[in-house]
């Protein structure tokens, strides 16, 4: 008798085990397909604080692209993941807290942000965006893109930060007109010596000429005569002789 009431409490033992542990297993299964549900309606086309992300990875690599795929996907949650936690120091985002949904074959799709302490609501689409602009460089880098081939379809393309020159602008514009007035006075001092040269020139000619007028000798019928002194002049004593002769008479 007292066999049969051990079996019988043991039987009843077991019973309940397995009856509790179905139950426990009935709620997980309703508590997950409750998330699911809840996830399936956070998630999707033109939802409150989702984005549409587009990639262009063919056009971006060429023969060098890679599939998109489950993996890529992680990786995707996981940046996402990083750049909410990079952009609030007080952010506990997980993997988990980023649902991706409408996944296309031309590689688009549509995610979200859960919030982590309640998981049933979207992080703000405001806070999202800020991270993205924070982290847009990490983000494509992650995937070998830029922002014309990983597109956040919500969010204007990050502009590049304008590149300041090492040098200061002002010292540049002193260092060109300072060119400009050495160049200036330099083409000043060449032609004052090439002028200078070209007024000597003209002068020691002038002498050579005059020097040779005084030296030459002309011959007329034959009969060698000396030049006329253009200067002082030049008194021909044959016809002095003739002058003196007629006077006296």
């Amino acid at each position: 008798m007292e066999s049969l009431r051990v079996l019988y409490r043991g039987d009843l033992l077991l019973f309940l085990q397995h009856f509790h542990a179905d139950r426990m297993l009935r709620v997980l299964l309703l508590t997950l397909s409750v998330v699911a549900i809840a996830h399936a309606g956070l998630c999707k086309p033109d939802a409150q604080n989702a984005f549409k992300v587009r990639l262009s990875i063919k056009t971006a690599l060429g023969d060098n692209a890679y599939a998109w795929d489950a993996n890529e996907e992680y990786l995707f949650k996981a940046v996402m993941a990083f750049a909410m936690r990079r952009y609030s120091s007080k952010s506990t985002t997980q993997i988990s807290n980023v649902l991706l949904c409408n996944v296309t074959d031309r590689v688009s799709f549509w995610f979200v942000v859960t919030d982590s302490s309640k998981n049933v609501t979207t992080v703000p689409g405001s806070e999202v965006e800020a991270a993205i602009r924070m982290n847009r460089n990490r983000i494509n880098s992650a995937f070998l893109l830029s922002d014309k081939t990983l597109q956040f379809v919500k969010i204007a393309s990050t502009l590049s930060p304008p590149v300041e020159p090492s040098t200061p602008v002002w010292l540049i514009v002193f260092g060109v007109v300072l060119c400009l007035i050495l160049a200036g006075i330099v083409f000043l001092v060449v032609a004052g010596i090439r002028q200078h040269k070209k007024k000597n020139k003209k002068s020691t000619e002038r002498e050579n000429l005059e020097e040779k007028c005084e030296v030459t000798i002309t011959v007329e019928n034959g009969i060698p005569c000396e030049a006329l002194d253009l200067k002082a002049g030049h008194i021909n004593g044959v016809f002095a002789a003739d002058d003196e002769r007629f006077t006296s008479l």
